[in-house]
């Protein structure tokens, strides 16, 4: 089964609804949704998941043994991300720099440096109706959410359809989502500010080698320059959704509009057949 990620250069482009609608139109074909964009988690607002488990992800950071440590500098040497400073009789550790890549205990002459784990968020599982359902929540004031990203993604059945809800932007965060997918899925509005940020996006999705394909959402509001760029980079326009009023207000009130129209579950159903042809498409290249 496919690795779909939907993922947007910006926020406010209509990436999650997207990516809401889409999993409860194919509800009834195995499918499972991952929300990725743990510091701003909101798909379970859309889908009111029944959680049935959690668990807490964390990240190891270094434990110094004072009466081993000779105060030798070498572990604030080879750290990256400054999260050591020696001083004359202590270590300090800045532990929300720490990345936990080890490199300070594997290289310490006098193994005086082990690692304990910090939590920095929690996954929570369940189920939304017969969608399988995830999100990561990211502790308040951290700043390292590749880890938790990853353990979410972890969660990801091979005989689904996994449909991944990325954060926005193009930050190390989206490409903990996006990467190792099997298509992107660009989100993007007919605007100035949505075409550089698509523009951002696909520079992105092509460094990772990931196929992608375009929605414009609100496609007739603004200009048609998103619809010229995309013809430039060859890049497919599987789908545009123009501004609908009484999707906006199912959108206010928390309301998944493929659950309850039959018109918008068929499009959402079409959005995933081209998805589908545009993956089979670049596999034939």
């Amino acid at each position: 089964m496919i690795k779909l990620v939907i993922a947007s250069g910006k926020g406010g482009t209509g990436k999650t609804t997207i990516a809401v609608n889409l999993a409860a139109a194919l509800q009834e074909d195995n499918v499972q949704l991952l929300d990725c964009d743990v510091e701003e988690p909101n798909v379970h607002l859309f889908l009111a998941p029944e959680f049935e488990d959690s668990f807490t992800v964390g990240i190891p950071v270094p434990s110094i043994d004072l009466g081993k440590c000779t105060f030798c500098g070498r572990c604030a040497e080879v750290c990256a991300f400054n999260a050591l400073a020696v001083l004359k009789d202590q270590v300090m550790i800045l532990s929300e720099l720490c990345h936990g890549c080890g490199s300070c205990s594997y290289l310490c002459p006098e193994k005086a440096i082990t690692e304990v784990e910090r939590p920095i968020g929690v996954v929570e599982k369940g189920l939304a109706g017969k969608i399988k359902f995830a999100h990561g929540r990211l502790n308040p004031g951290e700043a390292m959410s590749p880890p938790l990203i990853n353990a979410v993604k972890d969660l990801i059945e091979p005989e689904m359809i996994s449909i991944i809800d990325a954060p926005p932007g193009t930050s190390c965060p989206v490409v903990s989502a996006v990467n190792n997918c099997d298509f992107c899925l660009l989100v993007t509005e007919p605007t100035p500010f949505g075409l550089n940020d698509l523009d951002l996006a696909y520079q992105m999705v092509t460094k990772l080698g990931i196929p992608s394909g375009v929605v414009i959402n609100r496609s007739d509001i603004g200009d048609n320059k998103v619809e010229e760029y995309c013809q430039e980079k060859k890049l497919p326009i599987l789908h545009k959704i123009p501004f609908d009023r009484e999707l906006a207000e199912l959108y206010a009130r928390g309301e998944t509009a493929a659950l309850k129209l039959p018109i918008w579950r068929e499009c959402f159903q079409a959005l995933y057949k081209k998805i589908l042809e545009a993956h089979v498409e670049v596999l034939r290249r």
